[in-house]
């Protein structure tokens, strides 16, 4: 079952991130950084559970695109979190499919990302860059800078994608050893 996370949620949450990522400061900090931060869009945070445990988790929270014409309000979508041993069954998934509606009900224009455009390629997503959108740091692979045009997305919506400030404080803007 996928739902809107609840206070109750937000240990579960901790957990499920630190399991997942196999660090239990940066990206369960980055979350509760994200959950608090003034911001122009309210996080939209939600999660996946399995007999009532909380297994799976997904945030979507305000950046912005600096496009030609204006700054317009977008989304990204991170983190995805999912537990170890239920990965690879749907969940992430579906937790996926549940934000981009739920982004999309809001009309929200674009969600962007960071990963890997196997998984997120054939889950609504494209690359970034070939369709007009430039990544915020060079530490960003091509490849994993991703984007999701949803129903308000408008042709001169263009531009560099800007991350919101905690991600900066957080070190979560692409990758710092391109070889770990």
């Amino acid at each position: 079952m996928i739902r809107q996370e609840t206070a109750d949620d937000h240990r579960d949450v901790r957990e499920v991130h630190t399991r997942a990522f196999g660090d239990s400061e940066r990206v369960p900090g980055l979350v509760e950084a994200l959950r608090v931060a003034e911001a122009a869009l309210a996080p939209m945070s939600f999660v996946a559970t399995v007999d009532d445990q909380v297994v799976g988790h997904v945030l979507l929270s305000a950046t912005r695109l600096d496009a030609p014409r204006r700054l317009v309000d977008v989304l990204s979508l991170s983190p995805l979190g999912v537990v170890p041993e239920l990965q690879r069954q749907g969940i992430g998934s579906r937790l996926i499919a549940h934000a981009l509606s739920a982004a999309d009900s809001q009309g929200v224009p674009l969600v962007f990302l960071e990963g890997s455009p196997r998984y997120y390629g054939t889950r609504g997503f494209e690359g970034a860059g070939a369709v007009g959108f430039r990544s915020p740091s060079l530490r960003i692979p091509e490849a994993a800078f991703q984007v999701a045009r949803l129903a308000a997305h408008e042709p001169w919506m263009t531009g560099t994608f800007v991350y919101s400030d905690v991600f900066w404080a957080f070190d979560c803007v692409g990758l710092r050893d391109p070889d770990v």
